[in-house]
This record gives C-alpha cells, structure tokens and sequence, in this order.
C-alpha cells in the first residue's frame, strides 16, 4: 500500500508531466521555480482537440495548475490513517465551443472545452480533473 506522501507525489509528478511536457505547450518551468510554488493558479498552456472522424485544431486555453499542501498520519483506529489531501482544480470555469476542421458528414463538427477562470487547493472532483487514487 502507497504511503500519502507517495501518492501525493504521484499525484504531483503526474500532474506536472501531463502539463509541461505535452508536445504542443508552450510552457516549459525552471526546476527552482517548481520547487518554490506552493498554490494554485490559473495557466495557460495549448493542446490539440481531436475527436473521431475530424481533424485535430490546435488550442491555446487557461488550465489549472499548482501544488497543494496535504498531509496523512497513522491513527490506532480503522481506517487507520487521517488524510487531508487537496489538489489544484478548477473553482470557476466557462465552456468554449470551436468547430473543428475536415469533418465527416456525419460528424458534429462542434468540440467544447473548459476554461479556467479561477482555481483553487480543494479535494479532486472527478467532474473536472482526473484523480489518481491508490487501490
């Protein structure tokens, strides 16, 4: 079983990767300024939207992004730990549609996104962010 800690740094490692290293964002952070931020933020980074039968449209977009304090410790009870763990995710958001290019006949051609407009340190809500959770 995966210690909090771990699973918070997962939880971190993955978030990260996902946004800084995605072929198309035009975000790349210095290791020292990944080390000091400690909050949530709104950022902006690009992806490509793509769904079957059209062709993919490159999107700048706000994305949440951020580190969150969290802590677990062992208690003599089932279920023997007491976690507080949040993450960086969306508070306030507005839906974008843009209509994406070389579509089949059959295809809606309309692809909607989220844009984030304010983020905050809160618990993972599945509705908006993808949760890494241990088995």
């Amino acid at each position: 079983m995966e210690s909090g800690l771990a699973r918070h740094t997962l939880v971190f490692c993955w978030v990260l990767l996902w946004i800084f290293f995605q072929p198309h964002s035009r975000h790349q952070a210095s290791a020292t300024n990944l080390r000091r931020f400690i909050g949530c933020a709104v950022r902006e980074f690009t992806f490509q939207a793509k769904k079957p039968g059209c062709g993919g449209l490159h999107i700048t977009t706000d994305a949440c992004w951020g580190r969150c304090e969290t802590w677990e410790k062992p208690v003599v009870d089932p279920p023997y730990i007491e976690s507080y763990q949040r993450v960086c995710t969306y508070n306030e958001t507005r839906m974008v549609t843009v209509k994406l290019p070389n579509c089949q006949p059959n295809v809606d051609p309309m692809f909607t996104y989220p844009v984030a407009l304010r983020c905050d340190c809160g618990v993972c809500l599945t509705s908006t962010t993808e949760c890494i959770t241990s088995v």
